[in-house]
């Protein structure tokens, strides 16, 4: 959605590493956020986007008008799968509905062999993974992992809301990531006492908490004791900045 920052260089640095033209796309979409989410706040920064693309050399950038990608109402849509509507799907209900609406657009209009999504998202690249597998799309999903700060902030544009305060504050959420796949590799399993603690103690210093939870990697529903491939997926607000980020076990 622009707001270029080094996690999506490094999406089209990967991108033209494994391919002979890259396509960068640039749209705020409005059909994912909800009314009261932050559509005509979001930063917009399409100069010193070009400018960061063109030392990249990218081949193009697809930067469509409103108008052009929905002439008219949006009234055909996809039905997801239940899992949309979990984690957050279930605190921005539609918010999925929009993302694949608009990543079908994209990829009927551009046609590419391989696209290049980020892990951060990673709900968003699981259903896209599927959409993709169960419309038969001929199109290869590359997932790329996430960028972060030297303190462990996975990076997002949502980051410049934060004040210097709670930016310093910030990267206890991955630091919470990282102590409960400490814990799960040294085989503890209780799984809602492990969610319980994270989330006290995120709200102890000060975070309101939407979800801290672990789930299988595979299909992303809760996670069972014998499940091999887990994934910790959190999404948190400090003051008015709502972060998501997760880590793979």
């Amino acid at each position: 959605m622009g707001n270029l920052h080094d996690g999506h260089i490094a999406l089209v640095e990967h991108a033209k590493q494994h391919a002979d033209h890259v396509v960068v796309s640039i749209f705020v979409n409005r059909l994912q956020f909800l009314p009261n989410e932050d559509f005509d706040q979001y930063p917009r920064t399409f100069d010193d986007d070009c400018k960061a693309l063109d030392k990249l050399d990218v081949d193009y950038v697809f930067v469509p008008n409103e108008k052009t990608l929905y002439p008219d109402q949006q009234d055909f849509l996809l039905t997801l799968p239940s899992i949309a509507d979990t984690l957050e799907g279930k605190f921005r209900p539609g918010f999925f509905t929009g993302v694949a609406t608009i990543v079908l657009k994209f990829f009927n209009i551009i046609q590419p062999q391989v696209a290049i999504f980020g892990k951060k998202d990673y709900q968003q690249l699981y259903i896209i993974q599927e959409m993709v597998r169960q419309l038969n799309l001929p199109i290869k999903i590359d997932a790329c992992e996430i960028i972060r700060t030297s303190d462990g902030l996975a990076l997002s544009s949502r980051n410049n809301y934060l004040t210097q305060t709670q930016r310093i504050e910030a990267s206890k959420l991955y630091l919470t990531l990282q102590h409960t796949k400490k814990e799960i590799i040294n085989g503890y399993n209780n799984y809602d006492a492990l969610q319980d603690k994270a989330i006290d103690y995120l709200q102890q210093h000060g975070w309101k908490v939407d979800y801290f939870s672990i789930q299988n990697k595979n299909n992303l529903y809760p996670a069972k004791t014998n499940d091999v491939n887990l994934i910790v997926l959190a999404a948190a607000w400090l003051g008015n900045t709502r972060l998501i980020d997760n880590i793979e076990i």
